[in-house]
């Protein structure tokens, strides 16, 4: 499986995005989180599933960048 060769720059630009993206993600999770527990306390106990499904979407979207990062950083140092 042959890949287009990609510039230096180019591949940077893609890992900051994929960065930023992570950590758009990651605050999303963490309101998430804050939202959920406070409804939880609340006595709203039926919020807490939805919440962890929500959650463990956005850490799979995460991880899947995280992987694209790494895939990516990989192919500019060969």
């Amino acid at each position: 499986m042959d890949r287009p060769d990609l510039s230096r720059p180019r591949a940077l630009t893609a890992i900051d995005g994929a960065l930023a993206l992570i950590a758009v993600l990651l605050i999303v999770q963490m309101w998430l989180l804050t939202a959920t527990l406070e409804t939880y306390l609340a006595g709203h106990h039926e919020a807490a599933g939805p919440g962890a499904i929500v959650s463990g979407l956005l850490l799979s979207g995460c991880v899947g960048l995280y992987a694209f990062v790494l895939r990516v950083d990989a192919d500019v140092r060969r």
